[in-house]
């Protein structure tokens, strides 16, 4: 009777795990109990006996078009699915899929009409079949697509609850060469498929147990930077003595239930134990540690091909819960690591109703190009009577784009410097002006912690962990504002009554209005206009003339209460308008520029215009038409005085000698109103160099005119510095307080003009560095690309006391089917890295100061003082007479973090992370329900 007994049990879970047994003698299509007719001879094959969907009569041709909110290519009547390499295509189970899930296009049909603002709609199978909704062709790889939903982290985090994990590997003498080698790949793959909500450690374990990255003697947040330390750990495991399952099983125990103090995922908790086989059961363990109640679940995996007897590992994996793989070969890793998810969810299922709560995703890549996206999720549970079949069937998934997020907040309400940001649970960005990725398609999430994208201090870190935070998104991420106090308060124009005047072509602000015309560039300067989406049907363009021309012609036909128009950003820009051509003839137009060396005047407004005078200076004018991106204007409004700034530097140094040299200086306006004081504007000029060079040298020197007498000057001499009259041995220089040469009197420096000063002259910026004029401020971007370090004279960049911002076809429908592939990879060759940023910025010191440089054998006086009112550190010194100082080099370059030997307390520093709210796991009841239906289907893991 026991044979008996064991034999049906075989053959029943066979039917199960093989659904084509019934698929081609009934000539249907079951799953899960759930029988679907579907006509067969639809499929074709071709010599190599594989199916030859493309010569399907019933195939369709699809026609795709352009749609911008997609990036893509789309075709609205139909979705389109796709299908993992490594799954075969044609297999009853998929064939199934394909067939039910046809169902969901006329829901995502309908759900567009009734939303046309969502974006992809997405249902992610457990079989691993996507259908994705508009149609669009798949984005194949150059080479072979390893694309899986459900290893995508949406898929992930929506398919089960958090899990505390640990991972045992064996270890013992036996593992060896390909055995091993399987191993490491299988704990790797299974290391990707836990997300930020989930928590893990790995150990190796031969006679004795221990962790194999020593710094982590607990769980760890499962975040991209420990998996990626686990990887590296795992890859330099070596085999050798004797296998003792007791041994890993109770450094797996002890870490899931010993309670340090540490964070949790305080959900689902496993020991999943990879080796190549063994006798022991390990039954004292498990009597001592998880019987009777079994609240940790362990799976087992057989890895590689032997001859060993797996009846224990079956038997440790059905009296705990869990169960048992086998991975013979490469080519079922991907697979069998990733089906305990499916185990997972069964207690979602279970809960019914109320464990379908959408939830939302990191940041991360869309697959198809939209760009940067957060994902609301829904498990889909199969509910039908037969109880082992309630099951998760996939995951629902509907993208929402960070672009359109950022369109919803009050970006030119707040100002330049203003912005807002949410934070999810975990404490990563989801909106931010840093949050920046520069890999593109890297399938990874976005994990930019709120602290690493600021310049951390105890007030930020108190945001982060704040918990009466506004909510953006139910139990998700928190709202924030950061808002300068110049920007809690704007100006709110209303014109509408000039609006009208200058579409009845009346006297009032005509001529304001047709200051923007190109035609009127050369009598009243270069207008750039900010594109902003002032209206719905205005047509943004890169060129600013051809935007200009579009504004105009839209503001001939919109009126001004438009509900397709931003009242306050249109009426701003109008006023702003008028303001600066008053300006221009008021000010600028009664002024010979040339006198006073200015090449340019220009002024910007938050209303979004620029106007750079004269026209002529257009040409040269490389600044940012959209005012609060341009470095010059934020930092005008976060800085009192006058800002100056050397032009950028390419890769090629400045041709003083052919190019005209300007340097940019700006302040902001500020007025008051009623009380309350804005900066709506920054003005400023172009100073031409080698005027200005002229007229400072004079300045800067003993002399009253430029015929009097010329005085020689030195250390003994007792008389100033004269950098005018000393120019062969006296260095004057002035550097602004980013450390950037702005000026020097030395004409063979003018190319090195926007360089940072340490490349000029690194002596005297160590001085200056050790004196204390300046402060060095360190910072990590963990969104850079590894790249070759650039050279340190890039040039000048935007710098301040602020952050710097740094193969198979596609199965269409049922039986519609893509004949065109785009040939985009979906890699990059470019790998993510941490960078090290480095800024220097003023001290406090505001006096002058008088240096003596000692070298050795050579000595230098030095006198510095900061320029009242500026951002301007005026230096004159000796020329050095030898070259013999052993002085650190400073840099300003970017260069890429690498420690190779982190200290433990860097590596297991965890931060505050809130967490999940909701948890599903098996409590007593479900558990009881489970065992009395499914008691001997314990290797199924239907529990």
């Amino acid at each position: 009777d026991e044979a008996k007994n064991r034999r049906q049990l075989q053959t029943q879970l066979k039917r199960r795990r093989n659904c084509h047994f019934c698929c081609f003698i009934q000539k249907c299509i079951c799953v899960c109990g759930v029988s679907l007719s579907v006509n067969l001879s639809m499929q074709t094959e071709d010599e190599d006996g594989e199916e030859n969907l493309m010569e399907n009569p019933y195939s369709v041709k699809l026609e795709f078009v352009d749609d911008p909110n997609f990036k893509n290519k789309v075709n609205y009547s139909y979705s389109a699915v796709q299908i993992p390499t490594d799954i075969y295509k044609g297999s009853p189970v998929i064939l199934n899929e394909l067939n039910w899930t046809q169902a969901l296009e006329r829901v995502f049909i309908d759900n567009r009409r009734e939303d046309s603002s969502l974006r992809w709609q997405v249902f992610g199978s457990s079989t691993g079949v996507t259908r994705y909704y508009p149609a669009t062709p798949w984005r194949a790889p150059n080479k072979i697509d390893l694309y899986d939903v459900r290893r995508r982290p949406w898929y992930i985090q929506g398919a089960s609850s958090p899990k505390d994990m640990i991972i045992i590997v064996d270890v013992s003498g036996s593992v060896s060469g390909l055995t091993l080698k399987l191993m490491k790949s299988s704990v790797m793959q299974m290391l990707d498929t836990l997300s930020d909500d989930d928590y893990v450690n790995v150990a190796r374990f031969n006679e004795k147990a221990d962790a194999v990255v020593p710094c982590f003697k607990t769980l760890v947040q499962a975040t991209m930077r420990n998996k990626k330390i686990f990887k590296e750990s795992i890859m330099n495991m070596q085999a050798k003595g004797t296998t003792d399952y007791k041994s890993g099983f109770q450094f797996a125990f002890e870490q899931l239930l010993n309670d340090t103090g540490a964070p949790r995922a305080g959900c689902n908790k496993m020991i999943m134990m990879f080796t190549d086989g063994g006798e022991d059961r390990a039954q004292d363990i498990f009597e001592k540690y998880n019987w009777p109640n079994k609240t940790i679940r362990v799976f087992t995996f057989s890895v590689g091909q032997h001859n060993y007897d797996v009846t224990p590992l079956q038997w440790i994996a059905c009296a705990n819960k869990g169960f048992y793989y086998e991975i013979p070969s490469i080519g079922a890793i991907r697979i069998n690591t990733q089906e305990y998810l499916d185990v997972l969810g069964r207690p979602m299922v279970l809960a019914g109703p109320k464990a379908k709560l959408v939830q939302w995703t990191n940041v991360y890549q869309d697959a198809l190009g939209l760009g940067l996206v957060i994902t609301g999720t829904m498990p889909v549970f199969n509910l039908t009577a037969d109880a082992n079949s309630q099951l998760v069937l996939g995951v629902m998934g509907v993208d929402v784009a960070i672009n359109e997020i950022k369109r919803k907040t009050p970006t030119y309400r707040l100002g330049a410097n203003g912005y807002t940001y949410a934070i999810d649970k975990n404490g990563y960005l989801l909106l931010h002006p840093n949050l920046q990725p520069k890999i593109i398609n890297f399938r990874e999430p976005v994990t930019l912690d709120f602290l690493d994208a600021e310049l951390e201090d105890s007030k930020k870190e108190e945001v982060k962990t704040d918990a009466d935070v506004v909510l953006c998104l139910p139990h998700h991420s928190s709202l924030g504002l950061v808002l300068p106090t110049y920007s809690e308060n704007h100006i709110k124009a209303n014109l509408s009554d000039q609006i009208l005047q200058v579409q009845y072509n009346l006297p009032l602000s005509v001529a304001d209005f047709e200051s923007l015309l190109p035609n009127s560039f050369e009598s009243e300067g270069h207008v750039f206009i900010a594109p902003r989406e002032y209206c719905n049907e205005l047509e943004l363009s890169n060129n600013n003339t051809d935007f200009l021309l579009n504004f105009i012609a839209l503001m001939e036909k919109v009126t001004p209460d438009s509900k397709q128009c931003d009242n306050l950003l249109l009426h701003n820009l109008i006023l702003d308008t008028g303001i600066i051509r008053q300006l221009v003839e008021k000010v600028w137009k009664t002024k010979d520029l040339t006198t006073y060396g200015f090449l340019a005047v220009f002024a910007a407004t938050d209303g979004g215009i620029t106007r750079v005078f004269p026209n002529k200076a257009a040409e040269t004018w490389e600044e940012d038409p959209e005012p609060f991106n341009a470095s010059y204007y934020r930092r005008s409004l976060d800085n009192k005085g006058y800002i100056f700034r050397a032009p950028y530097l390419n890769d090629e140094l400045l041709n003083p000698e052919n190019d005209t040299i300007g340097i940019l200086v700006s302040t902001a306006v500020e007025i008051t109103v009623g009380g309350k004081t804005i900066k709506p504007a920054v003005v400023g000029v172009k100073l031409d160099l080698e005027a200005w060079v002229d007229k400072f040298k004079i300045l800067a020197s003993n002399q009253t005119s430029p015929t009097s007498d010329n005085r020689q000057c030195g250390p003994t001499s007792g008389c100033e510095m004269d950098c005018d009259a000393n120019s062969e041995d006296l260095l004057c220089y002035l550097v602004d307080d980013g450390g950037f040469l702005i000026m020097s009197n030395q004409k063979d420096y003018w190319n090195k003009i926007g360089m940072f000063f340490s490349e000029v002259d690194p002596y005297l910026m160590h001085a200056l560095y050790n004196n204390s004029f300046y402060n060095r401020k360190q910072s990590f971007d963990y969104q850079s690309v590894c790249d070759p370090v650039p050279s340190s004279n890039t040039g000048a960049a935007p710098r301040g006391v602020f952050v710097v911002r740094t193969t198979a076809r596609p199965l269409m429908g049922a039986a519609i089917f893509v004949d065109e592939v785009e040939a985009e990879g979906m890699d990059s060759r470019e790998t993510s890295c941490v960078t090290i940023q480095t800024q220097f910025y003023f001290t406090n010191i505001n006096s002058s100061y008088d240096i003596l440089q000692d070298c050795g054998n050579c000595s230098r006086l030095i006198h510095a003082k900061r320029l009242n009112n500026t951002n301007l550190l005026f230096v004159v010194a000796e020329k050095m007479p030898c070259n013999t100082c052993e002085l650190e080099k400073l840099s300003q370059a970017e260069t890429e973090f690498k420690d190779d030997n982190p200290s433990c307390e860097d590596m297991s520093a965890a931060r505050y992370r809130k967490g999940p709210t909701v948890c599903y796991d098996y409590n007593l009841a479900v558990r009881l329900t489970t065992e009395r239906t499914t008691q001997h289907l314990c290797t199924q893991t239907l529990e």
